[in-house]
């Protein structure tokens, strides 16, 4: 990590100067240049499991896990309604466990690695385009992350092609999303049950095209999907191998406070095979399958497809307080591929800015989640099989339950400090390992 260190501390001088520009000058600019730093150290408590397997969350007192992740957001203005962007990105550490063992995994900015060394990469690099619909208005945008500041159409087509997260785009949600800022746990800042398509990291290549008119948005997307469950390695083989997702997003205004409510549909066709071919492979000890189950082997053939549908809906409800929810299904059929071991989950949460105790940059938010899988998911796990997530050796299934709050203050300008906790039953669905497990951490995050 000590190579890095000269490069941001340059970074933060010369966007202190950037910052002293006047609003009209940066609006001007063709650029847009930010940063952020968070770091997350964790520890979970001990508790009584019958047993342990290959993929289970330690039972004892597990001490601090680390992550860290350093960003780079860079964006330039081309021509008319056009912009390109592009993040290197420093990550590494590692989660509990290696953030094995829970499905609904503890921290939304680590993910399974065999290397917790810092490592450089381009998490995004894309182009942008604009196209106007009709006689539409204009309305300005601020310079922000991934955002250069201008105008841009109201009423629209946006087209977005190269390499990006799908969670920029779908399943958004103003209390629930970012594993910098609000809830840690994968199923919360995300819909667990949509295994959306993305690297190891969590990024993916392709073409996106969103239709905006008044208060609706219409999103549509054909992308890469891994090649190896849950790895960096991606393909898009026509008719073998891809991922389209469509979401419709509805703007609500109930007594003149925003609220949104969206309903995706996502197909994915991959390599990945089915959970009874894996139980078979468990009978005939066939470890090749077991090992692409597990994301230890490359797929070898394709056909396993996935379908799934997810609702998320948000309400302000008054002055800085916000209520939320989402709900998912996916069919459970063959392995999970990209995100992470969930095929049912139902979520609600609360969301209050500080403004009632005069802190009005903080935020407190309270969540709880309900996670399941299919009967082919755990009469394959039953038998002694794994996923690359979750995994025991044997199963006594139970819905994974987990309920996490956190409080987020803004210590100085540019500089946020979180404690956060979560409480997770039956972890990985395995009543057998019922816990609860306790789940302590803290949060620093900087951003410019």
């Amino acid at each position: 990590m000590r190579k890095y260190l000269p490069c941001i501390v340059l970074y933060f001088l010369n966007n202190q100067y950037v910052s002293g520009q006047t609003a009209d000058t940066a609006k001007q600019s063709p650029w847009s240049t930010h940063f952020q730093l968070t770091v997350i150290n964790q520890i979970h408590s001990g508790f009584k499991a019958a047993y342990s397997g290959a993929n289970s969350l330690a039972d004892t007192v597990e001490p601090g896990a680390t992550s860290i992740t350093t960003t780079l957001f860079l964006g330039r203005k081309l021509w008319k309604n056009a912009a390109i962007y592009a993040n290197p990105e420093v990550s590494g550490g590692r989660g509990l466990s290696y953030a094995v063992g829970v499905a609904g995994a503890l921290n939304g900015e680590t993910y399974r690695i065999g290397n917790p060394e810092p490592q450089l990469s381009l998490s995004r690099a894309y182009l942008q385009q604009n196209i106007p619909l009709g006689h539409t208005g204009y309305e300005g945008i601020a310079d922000g992350a991934n955002q250069v500041a201008g105008k841009i159409p109201s009423n629209r087509i946006t087209l977005t092609a190269g390499k990006f997260a799908m969670s920029d785009f779908y399943d958004k949600n103003s209390y629930s999303h970012d594993p910098r800022a609000q809830f840690f746990n994968w199923s919360l800042m995300s819909n667990g049950a949509w295994d959306y398509p993305a690297d190891t990291k969590g990024y993916t290549s392709g073409l996106l095209a969103e239709w905006y008119e008044s208060n609706w948005v219409v999103r549509l997307s054909s992308v890469a999907v891994p090649v190896v469950a849950n790895h960096p390695k991606m393909e898009y083989v026509f008719d073998k191998a891809h991922s389209e997702t469509a979401e419709f997003e509805w703007k609500t205004d109930i007594h003149n406070r925003p609220g949104a409510i969206r309903l995706l549909y996502s197909y994915t066709a991959s390599r990945a095979p089915s959970y009874k071919e894996g139980l078979a492979a468990l009978k005939t000890g066939d470890t090749l399958l077991l090992n692409v189950i597990s994301g230890n082997a490359e797929g070898t053939s394709y056909g396993g497809s996935k379908t799934g549908i997810c609702l998320n809906m948000e309400q302000e409800i008054a002055d800085g307080i916000g209520v939320y929810a989402r709900a998912g299904w996916n069919d459970g059929k063959h392995a999970t591929w990209a995100f992470t071991e969930i095929d049912q989950t139902i979520q609600a949460g609360w969301s209050v800015r500080g403004m009632r105790w005069k802190r009005k940059d903080d935020v407190f938010g309270i969540a709880g989640v309900l996670n399941g899988i299919s009967a082919d998911h755990r009469a394959f796990l039953k038998a002694g099989g794994y996923g690359f997530i979750i995994g025991d050796g044997k199963l006594n299934y139970g819905h994974e339950g987990i309920i996490e709050t956190f409080y987020n203050a803004r210590l100085f300008d540019n500089v946020w400090a979180t404690f956060d906790y979560q409480f997770v039953h039956n972890p990985g669905y395995n009543k057998d390992r019922s816990g609860p497990v306790h789940v302590f951490g803290v949060r620093g995050h900087i951003e410019f």
